[in-house]
């Protein structure tokens, strides 16, 4: 790590300028081309520091960090806390004027990070902001997004979608009617990758812990726009993003985690009522799901996968989505 990065080991009296905050979980070998690709996407002029969440990862990725980057702060967590509460720990160790928000599962390009700070410090009135996304075969990969409106929490992702991609809801949802190779504000960003100043988070809190994983993003940039901050999208920084690494190894467990936050953030913000009505309603689309793939398996097409999904859905339909 160059020198220019804020340790653990040795407290040194000033802020860094830039606190880069991750969460792992047995996603060692991304994470450590992530953390040896900072310093280029940071650059010369800015100082740092790195702090970690690991969620008792199985692939020895407390040891590997310490060994190739001992200036890290790592916080070695004994059990799988969440994307979330993981966030948050690492939030309240941070001193930056700048908190980035950074999965395991990214390569920031060079100067992209570097790019981000300056765009919030030269927009007083913007609170967060985050960069152009790239999939791993460099394909775009939306992350930009209008607040969900309750016909987008019952559809979005589900089997309706599946029928009726070309919705015009999903391409509002997404913003795909506004151009992306130009600054703009958005409602929210995918917190792969997010920074945001300190003030922000002295303001308005940490992530919402109640969102083991997923929604909480999407909660926090609601609560820095009502706040009156801004949100926007900077395309002139680019990072590499290898989605869902991490919650691709439990599928149900991912779809547990992703349709029960829909659910509390439904209840956060449109009400209890629709909260539970939403629930049934993506109980049912699960159950349409199993008999699907129940019906295949019958009939004897790719018996080993079906079984498989109809596992992964019995473990959704046994959660409840609570």
């Amino acid at each position: 790590m160059p020198e220019n990065v804020v340790t653990s080991q040795r407290k040194t009296a000033f802020a860094p300028d830039l606190s880069i905050l991750i969460v792992s979980w047995n996603v060692r070998d991304l994470l450590l081309d992530c953390l040896a690709a900072l310093p280029a996407a940071v650059g010369p002029e800015l100082s740092y520091e790195v702090i970690i969440a690991d969620n008792a990862s199985q692939d020895d990725t407390v040891a590997a960090v310490q060994a190739r980057f001992p200036a890290v702060q790592l916080i070695a967590n004994q059990k799988n806390l969440g994307f979330t509460r993981g966030n948050n720990q690492a939030l309240a160790r941070a001193r930056g004027s700048l908190l980035f928000l950074l999965n395991p599962d990214t390569l920031p390009l060079p100067g992209s990070i570097a790019e981000l700070a300056h765009f919030l410090w030269a927009r007083p009135q913007v609170g967060m902001v985050g960069p152009r996304l790239r999939y791993g075969d460099g394909s775009p990969q939306p992350n930009r997004r209008r607040f969900p409106t309750l016909a987008t929490l019952f559809t979005e992702s589900t089997v309706v979608q599946q029928w009726l991609p070309h919705l015009h809801l999903f391409a509002r949802y997404t913003l795909a009617d506004v151009p992306d190779d130009q600054p703009h504000q958005v409602d929210w960003l995918v917190g792969a990758a997010l920074m945001a100043k300190q003030e922000v988070y002295q303001q308005i809190g940490g992530l919402d812990e109640g969102f083991f994983m997923y929604s909480e993003e999407v909660d926090w940039c609601q609560r820095a726009k009502n706040a009156g901050w801004q949100i926007w999208f900077d395309p002139a920084a680019t990072i590499i993003h290898y989605e869902g690494k991490s919650s691709e190894q439990a599928v149900a467990r991912r779809d547990i985690a992703f349709f029960s936050s829909r659910v509390r953030y439904t209840a956060k913000h449109f009400g209890r009522g629709w909260a539970e009505l939403l629930r049934w309603w993506l109980l049912v689309t699960f159950v349409f799901q199993w008999l699907r793939e129940g019906a295949k398996w019958l009939l004897g097409h790719k018996r080993a996968l079906r079984a498989q999904r109809m596992a992964a859905y019995r473990q959704v339909l046994k959660s409840g989505l609570r």
